[in-house]
C-alpha cells in the first residue's frame, strides 16, 4: 500500500458540494455533504450566492479530512457544476454579482439573436456547442452589461471570472491559482476546442477581456497547491474536471460505442469519440479530458437535459406531493401506470436534442381520476424518455447501436427508474456499486496523476457492477405508447415562452 494512498475528492453539485475521501480500492473513507440556496429572481432566472459556495466546500472539505491523517492524502481533484458563471474582485477575492446558473434562461433573447445573425454554424464548428442561454459565454456577457463598474475592473485585470471550478480553485490556493482545466473550458462557448486555446474572435464577440480567464490546463496533473488555511492541510491538485467528464472517465467511458447516462439535476449522456472531435446536429461535442498534458486531448458527444433528477425535487419543493426525494419510488409504484398523464419537464427550457429555451413544463392527459401517483409516475417516466430521445440521436451519429446503458447518480438507487429505463431502452441498464461517480472521476484523475493509480486502466480494474435491469418484453407495448404521447406533448410545449409573449 502506498505511504499516500487516499485521495479528496470535491464535488461541487448544482444543489450542494459533497466532499468524499477514497482509498486506493475506490473505498469510501468518508464523506460530508452540505445543500445550498437556490435563487429565483425572476422567471427563467436561476443564481447562487457564490460565497455561500466556498464556504460549504471548505466545510465538507474539512469534515471529511478529519479523521484523515494529512500524511495519507496524495492529492485533491475538483469536479463541479459546468457552465454556471462567477466573476469576483481579484484583491479581495469576493463575489461581484450572484453566480449565474447553467439552468439560467436570461439570455434567451441573445442566443436567439446569435441565431438570427447566421453565426450558429460557426460557434458550433469552432466550440462544439449552440447558441444557447446553457453556456458560460452569454451569461458572463451579460454580467459585464449589467454589473456597475465590472467591465472596467476587467479591462484593468481587477475582476476575474470563471466556473465554479475556478472559483474554488482560486480560494483553495489562497489566490495563487487562476486556472480551469480543458473539460470546463469547452463548456464557456469562448474556447476553440481544435487549438485548445481561448478564442479572440469570440472574446471579441462576447466582449470578453482575456485576462479576466483562467488558465487552461490538463484535467490529470498537478496544477496548483492548497493552503492550510483552506482545508487545513497543504496538498497537490491534481484533478479538474467537468461533472459528467468526471462521471464518463470513473464509469469506463473511453471509446465509442460505451454510453453513460448520469441522473443528477439534469441528465447527461456521454459518449467518448478519442482524440479527433466528431460532430451532431443536435448533441454536443465537448473535450472529454485531457491526461497529463494538452496533447492528450479526448473527445466525446453528449447529450444534455436540463430537469431530470430536479423534476423530483420540483415534486416535493414546488407541489408538496412527497416529503423526500427518496419517496418517489415507492409513491410511483403504487400505480401501475401514469392513467394518461404525460409531464414535461421543460422547467429551464429543453436541452438536447430540442435547444429550445422557450419550451415550458407541460402536464397533460389530467382527469379527475389522476392522483398524485399518477403524476410521480409520469415524472419518472419522463425522465427515461429524455434518455431515450438522447440514445436515439447517438444510436443516428454514428450508426451503431449500445449494447447497454452505464448509469450513475444519485436518483439511480431508484430502482423502478431504472427498470423503467431499461424498459423504454429496451437495452440493459448497468448501475456501478459506486454511484458517487462524479466524485470518483474526480479522484481518479487526481489519483492518476501523483501515482496513486499507475494507470487508467489500473484505475477501471476496480470498477464494479451492482446490479443490472433488464428489460421486460411484457411493458415493450405500453411503453412504445407512452414514448408517442410523450413525443406529442413535447411538440405542444415547444415555443411556448415566446409566443405567450407575443399574445400578452
Amino acid at each position: 500500500m502506498a505511504a499516500r494512498s487516499y485521495v479528496l475528492a470535491l464535488d461541487l453539485g448544482t444543489t450542494g458540494n459533497r466532499a468524499i475521501v477514497f482509498d486506493e480500492r475506490q473505498r469510501i473513507v468518508s464523506s460530508a455533504y452540505r445543500e445550498f440556496t437556490q435563487y429565483f429572481p425572476k422567471p427563467g432566472w436561476v443564481e447562487h450566492d457564490a460565497d455561500e459556495i466556498r464556504v460549504s466546500t471548505l466545510a465538507v472539505a474539512r469534515r471529511a479530512l478529519s479523521g484523515v491523517p494529512a500524511s495519507r492524502l496524495a492529492a485533491v481533484g475538483v469536479t463541479n457544476q459546468r457552465e454556471t458563471i462567477v466573476v469576483w474582485d481579484r484583491r479581495t477575492g469576493r463575489p461581484l454579482h450572484r453566480a449565474l446558473v447553467w439552468q439560467d434562461r436570461r439570455t434567451s433573447q441573445r442566443c436567439a439573436q446569435l441565431k438570427a445573425s447566421g453565426l450558429g454554424e460557426r460557434l458550433h464548428r469552432t466550440t462544439g456547442l449552440f447558441a444557447d442561454p446553457y453556456f458560460s459565454a452569454t451569461k458572463l456577457e451579460w454580467l459585464l452589461r449589467h454589473v456597475p463598474g465590472l467591465r472596467a475592473k476587467a479591462r484593468r485585470g481587477e475582476a476575474l471570472a470563471g466556473t465554479v471550478d475556478s472559483w474554488i480553485l482560486w480560494h483553495l490556493t489562497g489566490g495563487a491559482a487562476h486556472v480551469t482545466d480543458t473539460s470546463n473550458a469547452s463548456r464557456t462557448l469562448l474556447f476553440d476546442l481544435r487549438r485548445l486555446r481561448w478564442e479572440p474572435w469570440l472574446l471579441d464577440l462576447f466582449g470578453v477581456p482575456e485576462r479576466m480567464l483562467p488558465r487552461v490546463v490538463p484535467s490529470s496533473a498537478v496544477s496548483a497547491r492548497t493552503v492550510r488555511s483552506a482545508i487545513g492541510v497543504e496538498v497537490p491538485i491534481a484533478g479538474i474536471a467537468g461533472d459528467q467528464q468526471a462521471a464518463s472517465f470513473a464509469q469506463g467511458c473511453a471509446e465509442p460505442g460505451v454510453v453513460k447516462n448520469t441522473y443528477g439535476t439534469g441528465l447527461f449522456a456521454v459518449e467518448c469519440t478519442g482524440r479527433t472531435p466528431r460532430f451532431s446536429r443536435d448533441l454536443l461535442t465537448t473535450v472529454a479530458w485531457s491526461l497529463g498534458d494538452l496533447r492528450r486531448t479526448d473527445y466525446a458527444v453528449e447529450g444534455s437535459v436540463f430537469i431530470g433528477g430536479a423534476a423530483v425535487q420540483w415534486l416535493r419543493d414546488g407541489l408538496g406531493l412527497i416529503r423526500r426525494s427518496a419517496d418517489v419510488e415507492r409513491l410511483a409504484a403504487s400505480v401501475e401506470d401514469a392513467g394518461g398523464a404525460v409531464f414535461v419537464p421543460a422547467l429551464a427550457g429543453l436541452g438536447a436534442p430540442y435547444w429550445d429555451p422557450d419550451a415550458r413544463g407541460l402536464l397533460i392527459g389530467l382527469t379527475r381520476g389522476t392522483t398524485r401517483a399518477h403524476i410521480a409516475r409520469a415524472t419518472l417516466e419522463a425522465i427515461c424518455y429524455q434518455t431515450r430521445d438522447i440514445l436515439t440521436i447517438m444510436r443516428r451519429d454514428t450508426r451503431h447501436g449500445f449494447d447497454r446503458l452505464r448509469v450513475d447518480g444519485g436518483a439511480t438507487a431508484d430502482d423502478l427508474l431504472m427498470q423503467l429505463q431499461a424498459d423504454a431502452l429496451g437495452i440493459p441498464v448497468e448501475r456501478p456499486r459506486v454511484l458517487e461517480t462524479t466524485a470518483l472521476g474526480a479522484a481518479g484523475l487526481a489519483g492518476l496523476a501523483v501515482g496513486v493509480w499507475g494507470s487508467a486502466e489500473a484505475f477501471l480494474r476496480a470498477r464494479r457492477v451492482e446490479r443490472v435491469f433488464r428489460p421486460r418484453r411484457s411493458t415493450r407495448g405500453a411503453m412504445e405508447r407512452g414514448y408517442g404521447r410523450w413525443a406529442e406533448a413535447v411538440r405542444r410545449c415547444r415555443g411556448w415562452a415566446s409566443a405567450a409573449q407575443g399574445r400578452a
